[in-house]
């Protein structure tokens, strides 16, 4: 049977909808599962939910929760990552106190600006010394990383190890679910083409039956019917021509428009949610006992309706042959042709017994492309950071941040680089501390 390890099985919330949808599989129901974390008391809850979920699946895995890295990764056929290196204190609250000073302000701060990039700094190199470990202990093995921030992370792995690896986010199908219900065409009803980069792909096609429905949509906006938290995308929409995948919250701040010190009215214009992964945290940190007392509770049963996430299904394809059809995070290698080679995009990809074979789209529509290169520059400038080692290269993924770039002077953006390099300390690789 396979063995699936996930890393930072301590998101016991997300570890146990991913195991429920695995153990749901009679083909997997008998799986190893190895749970690795840093935490011992959180791995310990997910041990006893993941024991919870094998039992309401009737499932009968083995199941084996670890600290040793090398125990949870040798002989693994496919691995999941989770992981947050540096946690909400002190990484996150670092990446939006310390820009705040500068009048720098962030709603989500874990894909792309200086929240991203300070994020990528801290996370490859974690990623990458599992890569290499498992070069060592399970070569053959598939990684699914759920890691943001997404592009960066998929572009240092796929360039500087071996490992087969393909990024997994929920925006395609989940955007395509929303949309569906704002135009009142049941979501199983609909066909569509999707393609870009991570958080910033668009839907070249969303149909039912052959019609186009792109119609219905833009009758949402001609009717007043946006509704305040999508009024970002709804704008991009109508200035662009295609729908993006990302929420309104994480798109205002891919771009230059909407965040500005300068014009306050956008911020309230817009609906656009400042600090909104703060609050996020804070309301899991405030709800997560409950949350860990009902998960754990001797007498709770823990059998849960299928999630949308692509891993569990992509692991079924490939031990079973059945053929599936997913969006995933790949390196580029004129799949997008408009885009440059190297960089990592987000296309349909066919799953099936041998594997993981991404499809090639060819030319987006110009205007596409062009607002993604504004993203890839400084993610293509925060990898070469860290596999360079290379403090410049910071201080230039900050300054070509579209977000950053409109907001500061090069001299502000130089003295933020220092300020949040200084205050991550040894969450940040040696090499780029040094000034």
């Amino acid at each position: 049977m396979a063995k699936i390890t996930i890393i930072g099985a301590g998101s016991t919330v997300f570890t146990c909808h991913l195991l429920s949808d695995i153990l749901s599989f009679p083909e997997l129901a008998e799986s190893e599962i190895a749970l690795l974390d840093i935490d011992p008391e959180r791995l310990a809850d997910a041990e006893v939910v993941a024991q919870k979920v094998a039992r309401g699946q009737g499932a009968k895995p083995k199941i084996l929760a670890t600290l040793d890295s090398r125990r949870a990764l040798e002989g693994a056929d496919y691995i999941i990552n989770s992981i947050q290196v540096g946690g909400y204190k002190p990484g996150t609250v670092i990446d939006f106190e310390i820009p705040k000073k500068y009048g720098l302000r962030q709603t989500i701060a874990d894909t792309l600006g200086i929240g991203g990039i300070m994020r990528a700094l801290r996370t490859i190199p974690v990623i990458l010394d599992y890569c290499r470990q498992m070069e060592e202990l399970c070569p053959g093995v598939t990684f699914l990383n759920y890691v943001n921030p997404m592009a960066m992370n998929m572009m240092a792995i796929l360039r500087a190890t071996k490992i087969r690896s393909v990024g997994l986010c929920h925006s395609v199908q989940g955007t395509a679910k929303c949309l569906a219900q704002d135009i009142g065409v049941p979501y199983e009803e609909i066909n569509y083409l999707c393609a870009g980069i991570n958080h910033m792909a668009f839907y070249l096609r969303f149909e039912r039956d052959g019609e186009d429905l792109y119609p219905r949509i833009r009758q949402v906006v001609a009717e007043g019917r946006v509704l305040d938290w999508n009024r970002v995308r709804y704008e991009m929409l109508m200035r662009l021509g295609y729908f993006v995948t990302e929420s309104s919250e994480h798109f205002s701040e891919y771009c230059p428009h909407f965040i500005r010190r300068d014009r306050p009215d956008l911020i309230e214009r817009f609906n656009v949610p400042l600090d909104e992964y703060i609050r996020r945290c804070e309301e899991q940190i405030a709800g997560w006992e409950k949350t860990r007392r009902e998960l754990s509770a001797p007498d709770s049963e823990l059998k849960l309706a299928r999630s949308h996430e692509y891993g569990p299904l992509i692991i079924h394809s490939m031990e079973t042959g059945e053929p599936r059809v997913f969006y995933g995070n790949v390196l580029n290698h004129d799949l997008i042709t408009n885009l440059p080679n190297g960089c990592c995009v987000e296309v349909p990809c066919l799953v099936d017994g041998n594997g993981i074979q991404p499809t090639r789209i060819g030319e987006l529509p110009p205007q596409l492309a062009a607002i993604m290169r504004t993203n890839i520059n400084p993610q293509e400038l925060a990898v070469a950071a860290v596999l360079t080692g290379k403090r410049e290269h910071v201080y230039h993924a900050a300054m070509l941040d579209p977000h950053t770039a409109a907001e500061l002077t090069l001299d502000e953006i130089w003295r933020l680089v220092d300020d949040l390099l200084g205050a991550h300390g040894d969450w940040i690789p040696a090499p780029l501390r040094a000034k």
